[in-house]
């Protein structure tokens, strides 16, 4: 497969000023959409063992083209992944159908991170570029195991991505390390606030809130898990949504003193 490469072009580079965004989108909330990629069970030892948890993408309709976050679960041949969390994976292609595309229409793939229910079908898409960090890309390829050979896919291009970036006007990439320790969300400026693409920077909306990473599943690191859900709030989103939460989290209206 090519080399992967830095973000050319097409991505200018941006600390925060980029990611808090001062000019103007034409993007709308209306162009983020929820694609249903399947399921998982919570095994024993993790929080909610035994319950469904849905696993969901995100299209963003860009003027630029097509932006898929995130592809779902794959084809696991891992027998303790199949035996752990028994997942049903949705076909990609299909799910893009029910919002009226098809998997050539995809101009760029962004991975939030490189577990096995996030990069599952990459292989669909290796016309479009991959954005991933350099940390979660560098990290994937020195393990061992079933997750490399899902996204390291023939033909595939990486755009490694180092820190915060805009990739497009309006889309912008923030490092939300804690899940993974190159996790990344994705930033999106709209008319009315931005929208947030979470990855697992955070499971669900109640951990979230009470940024308490024993509401979900188990990060690398609690401390970093913290201060990236802390820093998504920084960011005063008018939504955030989850790859696992069918709820989004919006702030809560301010309320009137006495």
């Amino acid at each position: 497969m090519p080399p992967p490469r830095r973000p050319g072009s097409g991505a200018a580079g941006g600390g925060a000023a980029t990611i808090a965004g001062v000019t103007s989108s034409p993007l709308s909330p209306a162009d983020v959409c929820r694609v249903d990629l399947g399921t998982l069970t919570t095994p024993r030892g993790e929080p909610g063992a035994g319950s469904e948890v849905v696993v969901h993408g995100f299209v963003v309709r860009h003027p630029q083209g097509v932006v898929l976050v995130d592809t779902g679960v794959g084809d696991p041949t891992a027998r303790d992944f199949v035996r752990d969390w028994r997942p049903v994976a949705r076909r990609i292609d299909l799910a893009l159908g029910e919002i009226g595309l098809a998997a050539a229409d995809v101009t760029m793939v962004i991975n939030t991170h490189l577990h096995w229910d996030h990069c599952g079908q990459n292989a669909v898409f290796t016309h479009a570029p991959f954005y991933v960090q350099r940390r979660e890309y560098e990290t994937a390829r020195d393990r061992d195991g079933v997750i490399w050979e899902w996204f390291q896919v023939a033909g595939a291009r990486f755009e490694l991505v180092d820190g915060a970036q805009q990739i497009w006007p309006g889309l912008s990439v923030l490092p939300t390390v804690g899940h993974t320790v190159g996790h990344q969300a994705v930033v999106v400026d709209t008319d009315q606030g931005q929208v947030v693409l979470a990855g697992d920077a955070a499971d669900s909306v109640a951990s979230f809130e009470a940024e308490d990473p024993r509401l979900g599943v188990e990060p690398e690191n609690d401390d970093d898990w913290r201060q990236a859900v802390r820093q998504v709030k920084r960011l005063a989103p008018q939504a955030v949504l989850f790859c696992h939460d069918p709820q989004p989290w919006r702030p809560r209206p301010a309320t009137g003193g006495g």
